[in-house]
């Protein structure tokens, strides 16, 4: 089986980026691990006095890309011809997997000005954690490395989807919305234990919670926001909500101009799969002003509430009137608390299918239609 080839996406930012080395193939090339190690019939010679990287430094951290800088004594540095750096995911910083078992992960660049940006989607995913070493190298002309003693190991985490990324999932699940609904209420299912603990402790008041992991690994919403799911999908032939529930037999519902105003706001979270057919938008509203408002404004795009393809509010006639997508299923957060006076809760007729239930689904990182060209 032929080896894997070494990765090779840095630049400078500084300057125009020298060409990186291409189509090293670990075969011909092994480097040590960082206990200086060398597998057998390596290529690369004993180590000589080239510096050590020492007080690595990373910075300008997105979710598929980082600068990375370090400090060398001025001891042979001309000599330096490249660089080598060695980039695992923390939790399997020990493992081998996919890789040749004598092995890390290396990417190989030649010595460009520092700092040096390291981008590539296909090695670095968004929010994960990462450990990084660095190797000076000389390249002999025999084609053989004298290398460095390895640098410190840094730890580092990547950062979420940026709106850039963001209006990207956007756009590709505009493609698939398909023709609007109407609709008349927000309906929330959970266990009848749920709205009795609301009604005890909480003054009848459903509380916002942080949202799950579920969906996009890079979602900035994920683990941060406060809200309170909601749901507003209808059944096609009936106009109502669907009587089944993945969340509990207990349904509130609440008039959808209750919640969805002219002084809320609208905003796109997320689309994401779980290796099925059917689709997931996730938008949040925002009463305009609102804690909730003020974390998405700076983190999510947003959406024009008379004219979106996922979920609309319009006056005709002095009454609102709202719409929702058919081809995906919208999971709405309310950033703010909502008091169950304002709605009912009633037992639901239906099944709970609990095979429906997305709470801390992972996304489908295959799927073409919800993933965009970015670390997953």
């Amino acid at each position: 089986m032929e080896a894997p080839r070494l990765a090779h996406t840095m630049s400078s930012p500084t300057s125009p980026c020298e060409e990186v080395i291409k189509n090293l193939s670990l075969e011909a090339i092994q480097l040590c691990d960082r206990d200086g190690n060398k597998s057998q019939d390596s290529g690369i010679a004993e180590m000589e006095e080239l510096p050590v990287p020492h007080n690595i430094k990373i910075s300008n951290i997105t979710c598929d890309s980082f600068k990375i800088s370090w400090d060398m004594d001025s001891k042979s540095k001309e000599r330096i011809t490249h660089y080598f750096i060695d980039l695992n995911k923390k939790e399997n910083k020990n493992s081998n997997k996919f890789k040749h078992k004598d092995v890390p992960t290396k990417l190989v660049a030649k010595a460009v000005p520092l700092p040096m940006t390291v981008r590539g989607h296909w090695f670095l995913s968004p929010r994960t954690e990462y450990t990084v070493a660095v190797q000076t190298a000389s390249k002999q002309v025999d084609g053989d490395y004298v290398v460095s003693e390895w640098s410190e190991i840094i730890e580092f985490c990547t950062a979420d989807y940026s709106k850039v990324h963001l209006t990207q999932l956007l756009e590709k699940a505009e493609v698939i919305a398909g023709r609007m609904l109407k609709l008349s209420v927000f309906y929330r299912n959970q266990h009848k234990e749920y709205f009795d603990y609301m009604r005890e402790h909480h003054g009848n008041a459903m509380q916002p919670s942080v949202k799950d992991n579920s969906g996009s690994h890079g979602s900035p919403i994920s683990g941060k926001l406060e809200g309170i799911f909601f749901s507003c999908n209808t059944e096609f032939n009936t106009g109502k909500p669907p009587q089944d529930s993945p969340y509990g037999r207990y349904r509130f519902e609440i008039a959808a101009e209750k919640l969805f105003n002219p002084n809320t706001n609208l905003y796109f979270g997320d689309f994401y799969c779980m290796y099925t057919a059917y689709h997931y938008v996730i938008l949040v509203i925002a009463p305009v002003g609102s804690p909730g408002d003020e974390f998405c404004k700076l983190r999510l795009p947003q959406l024009n509430i008379k004219d979106n393809k996922f979920l609309t509010c319009n006056e005709e006639d002095g009454v609102m009137v709202y719409h929702h997508a058919q081809d995906v299923i919208l999971e709405v957060i309310y950033t703010d608390p909502v008091d169950l006076s304002l709605g009912t809760v009633a037992e639901i007729t239906g099944h709970q299918l609990m095979s429906l239930s997305t709470a801390n689904a992972k996304k489908d990182p295959s799927c073409k239609t919800c993933n965009i060209s970015v670390g997953r």
